[in-house]
């Protein structure tokens, strides 16, 4: 039976419309997953709904989207790497990964999800390092999350304890994963090919994986210039990987290039000309020591036309996964890596977040904006906190004060998914002491250990 549900009196609606428009003492008409309208209270006060949310002091905002964070695993043992461990705790991560079971899978997969829906994160890319996508659907399922799913492939020799297949099983399990996962869950999950990285895949399987996304209309992403030079892996070719993508035809529109740190200008100039796009991850790249502020091209790629968008990686190297704090970053690392005011406008970073995110992902026509007709993924924050005020901009006070304890309502799909600061889904305190408890195991059964550098007693 179809339901119709209407968010009124908001002191701001942050469409991130065409026409930017920002909507005070605004409301929002919702017809099950879509938005019908989105005007000023005014206009609907007189409309009826099967339900009626108040928004009074409240700020809206279009769902976050994370465009590249690993859920599977790293809540399990999130935390115990050092600091100065740098890229040499991947072998470590991925053998802890590598021996989780579907259980442990799906509860560290929930957990995950509750934090970034808390925090206001609807969508959301798990690029390939899912074992179990079955058992992981139902956390899917539960949360109510959107969610890119795949399996990452390599067919060469890697130093990071990741399976290598031989090409055909790799391009087999990426076409038999698309065909499984793709449109499951009433659209919600989405299935790209997820090639690891140039360095680790061969020329066969990446032309491959392009020719089955092409075939099947999706997507393909791809970890891209992530901690190394962009030319380590094509040295025989003389190219840079990004030239090297392009040669062989691997580059375009349905194709997410993530992180993208060592990048060139003539590499921007190649990205925008084949109209590929870009998951950057702040949060990430500098607790990685990869020298963003210095080097990555963020506002070079945007002064492009590249669709950018921002995400966070896993929870065990960046360590955080909200969407707001990249989004902060994105804002102000270049400010000062640049020394220059104007690079990436507060305006500009809650585009990274919301609608060039949906560009980057290929979702724009759902997702990323409030406007009639795409689908009610929302977010609802109270301002009725210290840190929201005193609110005249919203856009500055959401960028630059807020983050995600401020989140009150979250809606996806229309369904709501956290409600009053809580997610509905899920006992969070029950579901944490599981967490901690599996965390636990893994280590024990992998043998993995990093003590506190600080006696614990």
């Amino acid at each position: 039976m179809s339901q119709t549900t209407k968010i009124e009196n908001a002191a701001f609606i942050i469409t991130v419309d065409p026409e930017r428009r920002i909507l005070k003492d605004g409301s929002l008409l919702i017809k099950d997953d879509r938005i019908t309208q989105v005007a000023k209270s005014d206009d609907l006060q007189d409309t009826p709904a099967d339900r009626i949310i108040d928004a009074t002091d409240m700020v809206i905002t279009p769902g976050f989207l994370n465009g590249h964070m690993h859920i599977s695993y790293a809540h399990a043992t999130r935390g115990i790497f050092p600091d100065d461990l740098g890229p040499a705790y991947y072998p470590y991560l991925f053998s802890i990964q590598s021996i989780m079971t579907p259980e442990e899978e799906y509860n560290t997969s929930l957990l995950a999800l509750t934090e970034l829906l808390k925090y206001g994160t609807t969508t959301i890319v798990d690029p390939g390092s899912t074992k179990h996508l079955g058992a992981c659907l139902e956390a899917y399922r539960e949360s109510g999350c959107r969610i890119i799913v795949g399996q990452q492939v390599t067919d060469r020799p890697n130093p990071w304890n990741l399976p290598v297949y031989s090409t055909e099983e790799a391009l087999k399990l990426t076409g038999d994963t698309i065909e499984r996962w793709d449109g499951e869950l009433s659209g919600r999950v989405g299935a790209w090919a997820m090639p690891f990285a140039p360095e680790y895949c061969s020329d066969e399987l990446l032309v491959g994986a392009k020719r089955i996304v092409d075939e099947h209309s999706t997507g393909l992403t791809i970890h891209h210039s992530q901690t190394v030079p962009a030319g380590e892996g094509a040295s025989e070719l003389d190219v840079s990987s990004t030239q090297k993508l392009a040669d062989l035809g691997v580059l375009g529109p349905n194709v997410t290039l993530a992180h993208a740190l060592g990048i060139s200008e003539h590499d921007v100039e190649i990205i925008a000309e084949f109209g590929a796009r870009v998951i950057m991850c702040p949060t990430a790249a500098i607790k990685g020591g990869s020298g963003m502020t210095s080097t990555a091209l963020l506002p070079e790629l945007l002064e492009a036309g590249v669709p950018v968008g921002l995400g966070t990686d896993a929870g065990n190297n960046s360590n955080l996964v909200e969407s707001m704090r990249a989004m902060y970053l994105a804002a102000v690392l270049y400010k000062d890596g640049r020394r220059d005011v104007s690079k990436i406008p507060a305006e500009t970073a809650v585009e990274l977040a919301t609608l060039r995110c949906a560009q980057a992902l290929g979702l724009d026509g759902d997702v990323g904006s409030l406007e009639e007709g795409k689908k009610a993924d929302l977010v609802m924050f109270d301002t009725r906190r210290a840190e929201w005020r005193t609110l005249f901009n919203p856009i500055n006070n959401l960028v630059y004060n807020a983050d995600g304890r401020s989140v009150h309502t979250v809606m996806v799909d229309g369904r709501v998914v956290v409600e009053d600061h809580k997610p509905t889904f899920v006992d969070e305190w029950e579901l944490i002491q599981k967490v901690q408890s599996l965390g636990e195991d893994l280590l024990e059964r992998s043998g993995v250990s990093f003590p506190s550098r600080w006696p614990v007693v």
